[in-house]
């Protein structure tokens, strides 16, 4: 399997991309259970099919990009020939400003090239983009992320442990900076329930706290795919939310605060948005919550 993601990563990536899209068509039609899924996390947020319909084929282009993320080779630097900025003049003053960055770049469009763009462009300035990484379950994916995109120049990973939350609080507060899915579902105990899209989600705690402890500045990023394959689009926006950086505030109003603004971000986005992303469902042990919220 790693033989194959290694020689299907030199197919031209608009390639994999076009053949990736059939394939989310294909796995739109073969499997009711992932169709239904998709439909009711899009509309029951509030979106039309004419509005998430292209997030069915962007959802297979993702998939196709893998082997090309993760296993193209080290040295191989074309990001910069294929990745627009938008924003990125803030963000390097505030990375200048060395008070810590935050990068919260939820599930839309190609999060994993946001951030080996964002440590390839950053790392002889501002060193390495840092963030937390759970090794993969299965051996060989494990020992593919271990050799490819998680050892990629302007990367740094630490183990999703207390030791690996420390060891991000103390970048953060060297003036480094790190990248977290905001719209991750937290492990039991380290969330809080908070509106998202109009209902209930469980929602990390994590990012307000690594916010509010260290003080570091908080950006929205999105990594759109951009058409035929024309490369990608980052977009950066500074979020100065008070709640989510004011230690005062409750973890449920930092919560909500933040899934506000990824909310914003889908809404701009929602033809790359993984709709089929298991986002309300309930950790084993955790009380859910009951009423509907309103959107």
């Amino acid at each position: 399997m790693i033989f194959l993601f290694r020689l299907l990563a030199h197919v031209p990536l608009r390639w994999m991309q076009a053949a990736g899209r059939c394939l989310g068509w294909l796995v739109w039609w073969g499997s009711a259970s992932y169709r239904q899924r998709f439909r009711d996390n899009a509309e029951r947020a509030g979106f039309t099919p004419e509005q998430y319909r292209p997030a069915i084929g962007a959802a297979g282009a993702m998939a196709a990009e893998l082997p090309w993320l993760w296993a193209r080779p080290k040295d191989e630097s074309v990001l910069p020939r294929i990745v627009r900025w938008e924003g990125v003049d803030e963000l390097e003053a505030a990375l200048a400003a060395r008070k810590g960055v935050i990068i919260a770049s939820p599930h839309i469009g190609c999060w994993e090239i946001l951030g080996q763009a964002l440590g390839e462009r950053f790392v002889d300035r501002h060193g390495p983009i840092t963030a937390l990484f759970r090794p993969h379950r299965k051996k060989w994916m494990a020992d593919l992320l271990a050799s490819g995109s998680r050892d990629r120049r302007g990367l740094q990973t630490l183990p999703t442990s207390v030791a690996g939350v420390r060891g991000l609080i103390r970048t953060l507060r060297q003036g480094g900076y790190t990248g977290i899915l905001p719209d991750q579902v937290p492990p039991l105990g380290q969330g809080v329930w908070a509106p998202f899209l109009g209902r209930p989600a469980y929602t990390m705690t994590l990012l307000p706290r690594l916010a509010q402890q260290t003080g570091a500045r908080v950006f929205f990023g999105v990594c759109e795919r951009l058409p035929r394959g024309a490369g990608y689009a980052i977009r950066l926006t500074p979020f100065d939310g008070t709640a989510l950086t004011d230690a005062k505030a409750t973890p449920e109003a930092a919560a909500a605060a933040m899934n506000e603004g990824i909310a914003a971000l889908i809404h701009a986005l929602p033809g790359q948005y993984v709709w089929d992303y298991a986002r309300y469902k309930q950790p084993r042990g955790e009380a859910a919550a009951v009423a509907e919220v309103a959107p």
